[in-house]
């Protein structure tokens, strides 16, 4: 038998020489809280130098999926009370909101910090991204050691959909897949297939979801190493992949206006690049044109230094009007008809996208991380 701690949303278990951890909110999607990010670093941190823990894994309660992304109600309810108290929108440096407790800057900082130590795990760290696995749930997975696939997994970093750009080291993540094909994943939001996964870099093999128990208590007594090829199946062929052509050109515009009219010209032969001009024109503006440029240079940036570029962005996203307004139509409302803020591309002035990279003072990723 195993060793279980229980702390309420997430569940750790010491397996033979196998550290298992269960997010364990399948109501809410196994969605991340700041405490359930403190408990996973505390028993990270403690498992990595315990001999007894050779290698660790990651899965989800319930049957709906390994991680929907961060609790991005409860951001709400804070965003609310600041904005209503400061009049909206995003705050000029130096004024009130900044220099307020902001609990979810903490929360993001805490989640952050858990990214990149799972990215830097001196043992093998075996992620189950069955179902949904999105946002958070990618940065809880896909910077580990082995990231596992199935038949079920809808991946993805949907963030430009509720007014906010990819984070959790998502930029650093697109930044790195094929060709364009993150860019293309990063500011539509598309929800991935096991082989849109693979192909993307944020996964590295396939299982059968129904294999996952038998798999899980293979790994409580062999290495990974040795028990993944008796559990790998061929995943079928990637249709991201099979659309990379009209995605690079497409993508190889410099701007987001270019790349629409790119898109939109494909468009009339490559059905595809049709319905991604489309989609893009239903997102926030504002966090097309940050997004846009924010994995772009994370192309050259280290993952804590897109770490740091993301956590900018995010403290002047929670302060701005379209995260807010993108929460209460896809999550609180539900009535999908966000009232985005520019309303138009072309109403986002470069100062205003500059404006999302200021880094705001004591506001650093560093000086709000746990000890």
């Amino acid at each position: 038998m195993g060793r279980e701690t229980y702390t309420g949303d997430v569940a750790f278990e010491l397996r033979g020489h196998l550290g298992i951890i269960t997010l364990n909110r399948p109501h809410a999607v196994n969605a991340l809280t700041q405490l359930m990010c403190e408990c996973l670093l505390v028993q990270l941190q403690d498992w990595a130098v315990d001999d007894a823990v050779t290698q660790v894994l990651i899965r989800g309660a319930g049957d709906r999926g390994l991680c929907a992304g961060g609790d991005v109600a409860s951001l709400y309810q804070e965003m609310v009370a600041l904005q209503d108290r400061d009049g909206g929108g995003i705050l000029p440096e130096g004024a009130p909101g900044y220099a307020a407790e902001f609990s979810s800057e903490s929360f993001l900082a805490t989640e952050y910090a858990l990214n990149l130590t799972i990215a830097q795990y001196p043992k093998p760290f075996i992620a189950l991204m069955d179902g949904l696995v999105l946002g958070g749930g990618i940065g809880v997975s896909a910077h580990g050691s082995h990231r596992l696939v199935t038949q079920r997994t809808r991946a993805g970093m949907p963030e430009t959909t509720i007014g906010f750009s990819p984070d959790v080291g998502g930029t650093w993540l697109l930044a790195n897949a094929p060709g364009r094909t993150g860019l293309h994943a990063g500011l539509t939001g598309t929800h991935l297939d096991a082989a849109d996964t693979i192909a993307l870099g944020l996964a590295d093999s396939q299982v059968e979801s129904e294999a996952l128990l038998e798999l899980t208590q293979a790994l409580s007594h062999a290495a990974v190493d040795e028990v993944l090829p008796a559990f790998r199946v061929e995943s079928p062929g990637s249709a991201l992949e099979q659309s990379r052509e009209w995605i690079d050109s497409a993508y190889a515009a410099p701007t987001v206006e270019q790349l629409l009219t790119r898109l939109e010209e494909l468009g009339q032969t490559e059905p595809g690049a049709a319905e991604t001009a489309r989609v893009l024109r239903r997102k926030s503006p504002l966090a097309l044109k940050v997004a846009h440029r924010a994995i772009l240079a994370a192309e050259k940036l280290s993952l804590p230094e897109a770490l740091d570029q993301e956590f900018t962005i995010a403290v002047h996203m929670l302060r701005s009007r379209d995260f807010r307004e993108g929460i209460r139509a896809q999550i609180i409302d539900k009535d999908r008809s966000p009232q985005w803020s520019p309303a138009r591309l072309e109403d986002v002035s470069e100062d205003l996208v500059e404006t999302y990279f200021t880094p705001v003072p004591h506001r650093r990723l560093a000086s709000l991380q746990p000890n």
